[in-house]
């Protein structure tokens, strides 16, 4: 189709101009740093070659696969068990399944050594019963393996839960009468219709292992993440962290690809009437076997860490919880909420902005905006520190202005980033329900007269409420849980109970980051649990 200017310029309204303005300001770091790949590499990328870069890739590469199974395993296992079979406490069980998200992964990382290390709980625990161990090595690969999937399967279950409590009981009977076995039919049926939730699932999991970088740093394994910041750091080469993230977000649009790639264009809707709602079956006989696979992770990714916290919180409370401690939870829960409240209020205005453009071309760039999820908080981190002293060089040298203040001195640019790096959440979870809305409602009211803003108000914003209120929670939640790009862009007088846990750790003082954490683990489990008894009221 010919490009026609007059149409072009007669189409553009304010709203197109709009969205690719907001898009293109909140994706300054991923420009910054692909501007910076042209200015060379830095003093120290060949010894980062030469020494580092082959850890950094095996590492990483390691790491993804062995998270990958046994997310899968532990995901779709745990999934298929709760939706199709009844027993006793299954509610409470299917809620306990997304605990583990509630435990940041270094947390985890630093409660299984004082649980399994020389002198540890469970250590003394088999002692007393004459079991000779003195410690289970687990700060190394394997341990931090196993680790990442304690903490990230939830991702995988939770999706998949959601797609087999879709399927209708006839597909099961079905697949009886023509002679299946029931491991046949999770296989043969269930597994393969399935597949675009645990593909989902997996990506996720995959993002948290690449932006990993406490539990990795705490286990001194090399990864990607932990390279970024000791060549920021330790060798000082900015030029050189670049290079390394440029890498990194290669392997993250790799795998993005796969992704698309696998779930292709094809359909997995299913459609069933009231009556053919899924039936669950008694779990009896040998099967009772299947609650071992449901409370493994359960125990492994949320009871057991919990516990050691416990211990610890007790061992140190006098010393730690003071009004040093209380800043800090009320600084992390202020950052969270302004975050939050802002990334829903942008996610708005690109969604609707978009929509309400005439021309196609600027629904593309909320696509740009959104890249933030995609790549690891360390190297968004080192693309906003360039781009600071950028501006803030630009401004001293031709305005002769000094506003380094308000990049170093402040939230501002900590804020920005959060922006950035979760902006898909929120736009995601809003996105998804205004499709639902369709625009018949819209167009009806600008029929009658209403202009698009008074719509939006009184139409569109009630209707989408629900999806807002989440939105906003999975954000708060993943600010609240966010390390590196805290550690890499906070400034000096701020400051947030991941990073003081991680800090206490960094100190050799992990029973001292147990109240820090808990004070985490618990808010973050209250808004887990609202989010989940909100969705059942509306189910």
């Amino acid at each position: 189709m010919r490009f026609d200017l007059k149409h072009f310029k007669r189409d553009l309204n304010q709203w197109s101009l709009y969205t690719v303005a907001i898009s293109l300001f909140i994706a300054i770091p991923v420009f910054t740093i692909i501007f910076h790949l042209f200015n060379g590499k830095g003093e120290m990328w060949d010894h980062i070659v030469t020494y580092f870069l082959l850890d950094y890739v095996l590492n990483s590469i390691a790491l993804l696969f062995g998270t990958g199974i046994i997310c899968f395993s532990l995901g779709t296992a745990s999934a298929w068990i709760v939706t199709k079979y009844d027993f006793p406490y299954r509610k409470l069980i299917e809620w306990l399944l997304f605990m583990p998200l509630a435990i940041p992964s270094y947390i985890v990382a630093y409660s299984y050594v004082g649980l399994l290390g020389n002198g540890g709980t469970f250590i003394r625990f088999l002692n007393m019963f004459g079991i000779p161990i003195k410690k289970i090595e687990m700060m190394n690969i394997y341990g931090l393996i196993a680790v990442l999937s304690f903490s990230l399967f939830p991702y995988v279950y939770a999706g998949t839960r959601a797609m087999f409590k879709s399927y209708p009981n006839s597909i099961r009977e079905s697949a009886y009468l023509l002679g299946a076995s029931e491991i046949r039919y999770f296989f043969s049926v269930a597994l393969p219709l399935a597949s675009p939730a645990i593909i989902g699932g997996l990506f996720l999991v995959f993002m948290e292992v690449l932006n990993d970088y406490g539990a990795a740093k705490y286990y001194g394994i090399n990864t990607f993440t932990t390279g970024i910041f000791r060549t920021w750091t330790a060798l000082e080469d900015i030029q050189s962290s670049i290079y390394l993230s440029a890498l990194l977000v290669v392997l993250a649009l790799f795998i993005l690809a796969i992704v698309k790639w696998f779930r292709g264009k094809k359909s997995y809707a299913l459609k069933f009437n009231n009556e053919d709602k899924t039936k669950r079956y008694n779990l009896v006989g040998y099967k009772k076997i299947y609650l071992i696979v449901v409370f493994i992770p359960i125990l492994a990714g949320f009871v057991f860490p919990v516990f050691q916290l416990l211990i610890w919180a007790v061992q140190t409370f006098e010393v730690i919880f003071n009004y040093a401690l209380f800043s800090i939870v009320i600084q992390s829960v202020l950052v969270a909420l302004f975050t939050a409240l802002i990334i829903v209020l942008i996610a708005l205005l690109l969604i609707y902005f978009s929509r309400w453009s005439i021309l196609k071309t600027p629904r593309f760039f909320p696509k740009i905006a959104t890249l933030g999820y995609v790549i690891p908080g360390a190297i968004i981190g080192i693309g906003i520190i360039r781009s600071s002293n950028s501006i803030i060089v630009f401004f001293d040298t031709y305005l002769d202005l000094k506003v380094g203040y308000l990049f170093y001195g402040s939230s501002v640019v900590l804020i920005y980033a959060y922006i950035f790096r979760f902006l898909a959440v929120g736009y995601n979870s809003i996105e998804a329900n205004t499709l639902k809305l369709g625009k018949h409602l819209e167009q009806t009211s600008y029929l009658l007269g209403i202009d698009k803003f008074v719509t939006f108000v009184k139409i569109d914003l009630p209707l989408l409420r629900n999806s807002i209120i989440s939105a906003f929670v999975l954000v708060f939640i993943d600010t609240l849980k966010e390390l590196p790009l805290t550690l890499i862009l906070k400034p000096y007088d701020l400051n947030t109970l991941a990073v003081k846990a991680y800090e206490y750790a960094e100190d050799e003082r992990v029973a001292e980051a147990s109240i820090p954490a808990l004070l985490l683990i618990s808010t973050i489990v209250i808004l887990i649990t609202l989010i989940n008894y909100k969705k059942s009221k509306t189910n």
